[in-house]
């Protein structure tokens, strides 16, 4: 468990907070690029607790403004783009996307060349990545954008979509790299035991155990038939590679390979060989609310129509939302639990993986209270994911770089699954599995669950 103080630099995100200038140091998607458009080129963000405006000018340049015009304090969100920078709507000064003031039209010229340099306002670094504009609010140069493996895909092999968290982005995030949960809160129910998650996918088929069932389906028997994953961990440049380790049908093992890449990114476990990959960024609004944007890319081939329909409408980590991202699911109705299905064939009677996962989080508060846990072998990833991040902060304090910021090439990793018989370590197997792909570092310690 955590301390007061210690959850309190966790969950802290505002500016000249431990965590908040932590989160500064690196590089955060803040918006999907079509969502910056002709119709809608100028948008308010919130992010890392400070109010921001996005805005995209005439001639297709980005920029990320504070919000207010130095003159009157109009919200420059309402202001019009032009091809150099976006001009306020209230008296016209116009700012380029470095923030100066190039235009003053409300004075004579000479008493306007003396005021445009005063009338300069912050600008951040900005850029299009993997279908999403990034930000950086740190000081000084921006490092290296992280070099996820989604982005670097043909759009085409690639999808991309977000929806709105009601909590901190810490307790979120906890619940992405906590694999443990699959056997119960996205299992189903079967003769009134947890089963596969399939029994509580309202119109899937579950296959019947045996030769000619296919591996996704009978790792989902295996995650609810043993609840008690050996739990291993790997540190490398970009943060950690989870494993977790279950019984299968015989003495083989299942193990699901999740990453958590500094300082609020996972990749997914669970993506056998030639499977979709998915990954989660949880982007902190402010101490109490998050963006969690997701990802789904197939190295091997281009996202089939039936695919992205599906996800568009809330399969696999995707969330069922609204035109404005909001989760139709939500603590406002409950999350439309339905406690008939519940009884009957799902375990928590919310449909939707990314909805479980939401609802359990939420159900915690929008910052939950650490100082009082009974934690166990299975949250093994919670617990260096708070060191790793408590740590982190301290090293910016200090004046230093955090893990990370200068190895982008340590995002551009995988997650996933295999069955293999006992006795390979955690990197073992991982070096098997992913080769080049899985970041480990020469200098990595190997922590294993009791």
């Amino acid at each position: 468990m955590l301390t007061q103080a210690q959850n309190e630099r966790l969950t802290q995100v505002g500016p000249g907070t431990p965590m908040g200038e932590l989160m500064r140091r690196y590089w955060h998607p803040i918006i999907g690029s079509s969502a910056l458009n002709e119709e809608n080129p100028t948008k308010e963000i919130r992010l890392l607790g400070e109010n921001l405006v996005l805005f995209r000018s005439a001639a297709g340049k980005l920029g990320l403004i504070e919000p207010s015009c130095p003159h009157r304090k109009a919200n420059l969100s309402y202001g019009v783009p032009e091809p150099e920078g976006i001009r306020c709507a209230y008296h016209g000064w116009k700012f380029n996307t470095q923030g100066e003031c190039t235009d003053i039209p409300i004075v004579d010229a000479q008493v306007a060349e003396q005021l445009r340099p005063k009338a300069s306002i912050r600008a951040l670094e900005v850029r299009e990545w993997g279908d999403m504009i990034w930000a950086y609010l740190g000081d000084g140069a921006a490092p290296g954008l992280p070099q996820f493996e989604f982005a670097t895909m043909p759009p085409e092999h690639r999808f991309v979509s977000k929806k709105f968290q009601q909590c901190n982005y810490a307790q979120a995030a906890e619940g992405g790299i906590d694999t443990a949960h699959f056997s119960f809160l996205h299992a189903g129910i079967h003769d009134g035991e947890p089963a596969s998650l399939l029994y509580g996918v309202r119109g899937a088929t579950v296959p019947t155990p045996g030769e000619n069932e296919p591996s996704g389906p009978a790792s989902f028997r295996w995650m609810a038939a043993d609840p008690t994953p050996q739990f291993s961990i790997v540190e490398h440049d970009g943060g950690f590679m989870i494993g977790a380790a279950r019984k299968t049908d015989d003495d083989d093992l299942y193990w699901r390979f999740t990453q958590f890449l500094m300082p609020n990114h996972s990749l997914a476990p669970g993506s056998l060989p030639g499977q979709t990959i998915f990954a989660n960024t949880w982007v902190p609004v402010d101490d109490t609310s998050c963006w969690i944007y997701c990802y789904a890319w197939n190295p091997d081939r281009p996202l089939t129509e039936a695919e992205r329909s599906s996800f568009g409408a809330g399969a696999a980590i995707f969330a069922e939302v609204d035109d404005e991202y909001m989760p139709v699911r939500k603590r406002e109705n409950d999350y439309l639990i339905d406690r008939q299905w519940q009884q009957e064939a799902s375990f928590t009677g919310i449909d939707g993986i990314s909805e479980q996962d939401q609802a359990i989080a939420d159900s915690q508060g929008v910052i939950a209270d650490r100082t009082h846990e009974l934690l166990g072998q299975t949250d093994l990833a919670v617990v260096r994911f708070r060191r790793m991040m408590l740590n982190a902060a301290k090293v910016v304090a200090a004046g230093e770089r955090p893990l990370g910021v200068d190895s982008p090439d340590a995002y551009a990793i995988r997650s996933g699954a295999t069955v293999v018989p006992p006795g390979p370590t955690l990197e073992a197997l991982a070096k098997a599995h992913f080769a080049d792909k899985w970041g480990v570092r020469s200098d990595a310690g190997i922590a294993a669950a009791d």
